[in-house]
This record gives C-alpha cells, sequence and structure tokens, in this order.
C-alpha cells in the first residue's frame, strides 16, 4: 500500500518547479520580448502609416479640426429703406418673414410734424433663409443703409455644452450618494449640495436655449421711412420763409430774455427805490424839525 504523504509532497515539489522555471523564463527574456513588443508596435505603427499614405496618393493625412457651421453664427442686420406707402411696406415684409419660416417681434410706429409715418419692426427668420430675406427686404423701396453682422460663437457653444455634461455627472452622483446616505445630517446636506448643483445645470441649459435661439434664427430690424429724399434735400438749404422764421424765433428769444432780466431785477431795484427814498426825505425831516426851536432864540 502506497502511503498517501508521498503523492502530496511529489506534486508541491513540481508546482514549485514549474513556478521557478516560469519566473527564470521571464527574469531571463525579459528584454526580449519587451524588444519583441515594441518592434511589432513600431511595424504595425509603419503599417498603417504607410497604408493612410497608399489611400491619400502618397501624402501626408491631414489633421482634421472641427469647420465652422452655420448653427454657431450669431446672424444680425439693420435696414433702412425709403417707401411711398409705409403700410402696405409692411405687411409685405411681415409676408416675407412668415413665408420664410419666422415672425414678427418688435415693431413701433410714429409720425414725424410733417406728417410722415416711421416704422421699426424687428423681424426673425431662419439662418439658411438670412440672405433670401435681405434681398427682398431692401428691394421694397429705396435703400438707404443696411448694416450686416455674423459672430461666431464656437466656443462658447461648446464649453457650455462641455459644462452640461459635467454638470449632469456632478448631479448625477450626488443622487447616488443621497440615496446611500443613513443619518439625516448627510441627507439634509447633500439635499443643499444637490438643489446647489442643479440651479447650476439650469442657468447652463438656459444659456445653451439662448445660444440655440440666437444661431437658429437671424435677426433683421427693418426700419421703413415715407420722408421724401428731395424734400429733405430742400429743407437743408434755407430761403427768404425759413430766414424769416429765424429771425422772428430770435427776436421772441431776446425779449423772452429781457422779462426775464427785468423779473429778476425788479425785486432788487424797488429795494433800492425805497432806500433812495428815505436818504432824500431824512434831511427835510431833519432841517423841519429844527425849524421851529431856533425861532425863539432868535427873538
Amino acid at each position: 500500500m502506497r502511503h498517501p504523504v508521498r503523492p502530496a509532497l511529489a506534486g508541491v515539489l513540481l508546482a514549485a518547479v514549474l513556478v521557478l522555471t516560469g519566473c527564470g523564463a521571464g527574469g531571463d527574456g525579459g528584454d526580449g520580448s519587451a524588444g519583441e513588443s515594441k518592434a511589432d508596435a513600431g511595424s504595425a505603427a509603419r503599417a498603417a502609416g504607410a497604408a493612410g499614405a497608399k489611400d491619400s496618393g502618397g501624402k501626408r493625412p491631414a489633421t482634421t479640426t472641427p469647420g465652422l457651421t452655420a448653427d454657431r453664427i450669431i446672424r444680425t442686420a439693420s435696414l433702412t429703406v425709403q417707401v411711398k406707402d409705409v403700410p402696405k411696406a409692411l405687411d409685405e415684409a411681415r409676408t416675407t418673414a412668415e413665408d420664410a419660416g419666422g415672425y414678427v417681434g418688435d415693431e413701433t410706429t410714429s409720425r414725424d410734424s410733417a406728417g410722415h409715418e416711421h416704422t421699426r419692426v424687428v423681424l426673425r427668420v431662419p439662418t439658411e433663409r438670412y440672405d433670401e430675406v435681405l434681398t427682398g427686404l431692401q428691394g421694397a423701396g429705396k435703400l438707404l443703409d443696411r448694416t450686416a453682422k455674423a459672430q461666431d460663437v464656437t466656443d462658447q457653444v461648446v464649453d457650455v455644452d462641455s459644462r452640461i455634461r459635467s454638470q449632469r455627472a456632478s448631479v448625477a452622483r450626488v443622487r447616488e450618494l443621497m440615496d446611500r446616505a443613513a443619518g439625516l445630517s448627510d441627507v439634509v446636506t447633500l439635499e443643499g449640495e444637490l438643489s446647489s448643483r442643479e440651479a447650476d445645470l439650469e442657468a447652463l441649459l438656459a444659456r445653451q436655449a439662448s445660444l440655440k435661439d440666437r444661431t437658429s434664427l437671424a435677426t433683421v430690424t427693418l426700419s421703413l421711412t415715407q420722408t421724401p429724399a428731395h424734400r429733405a434735400a430742400r429743407d437743408d438749404t434755407p430761403g427768404f420763409v425759413d430766414a424769416l422764421s429765424g429771425g422772428w424765433h430770435v427776436f421772441v428769444t431776446m425779449l423772452r430774455w429781457i422779462a426775464l432780466a427785468l423779473g429778476a431785477a425788479l425785486p432788487f431795484a424797488a429795494l433800492a427805490g425805497l432806500v433812495a427814498l428815505l436818504w432824500w426825505k431824512a434831511p427835510r425831516r431833519r432841517r423841519t424839525s429844527a425849524g421851529p426851536e431856533s425861532g425863539p432864540e432868535r427873538a
């Protein structure tokens, strides 16, 4: 009968030999295997580069950068157009904006002293129809002034999107901590932190929505005027009536200033007159009072 300790001892010795053999092999061939791994990695990299150069016609592949897209540009424009009929031109402008998929914002209408009507309206139109709408609006009459601006907000859009992702992950972590919180004080502290981070997230979302609105819809400020150009040119040259009107205005202004000066000096003039009158009457009173006293002495 074989002793049961011998097989167990043999197994332990065999395992020890295998371990020592593996360690020795790893120690002796570590540098070689590392070199082979680096060589294989270098070969793979060279092969990938060669394949890329072959596909691009022998040229080095260009670095890809995010391009400038229309949804990251804020477009604004201001137009001043002279028209014969302001209400009619305003209706046409509304129709142009609505047909393009936009809408009419603020609107202000006024009349000058000559009865000419002036209207200022703000139109919001999709950016892809921006140039088309501008062409249609400035063709409604005589274009007097035009200003167009384009602001690139790519950095702001990317920054806000990144911060929103980070803030959402932060809110999720706080909620997980709240689910695992045991003490009441911990729950209260985490609730305050959660409220603060959710408020920051809402502010970022509002800013993101504002950027999306301003980049997806262009803003066009249209000013419609009815004042004829030849009337404005004639008003710049003064005539006889203008000279007469100007002289009358100067005369009235002079009378007004004289009246103001008299009104300001009248109280002081009255006081000076009263003092002069008292000073003039004072010697006569002294002479009158002195006359009867000297009469008996002379007698």
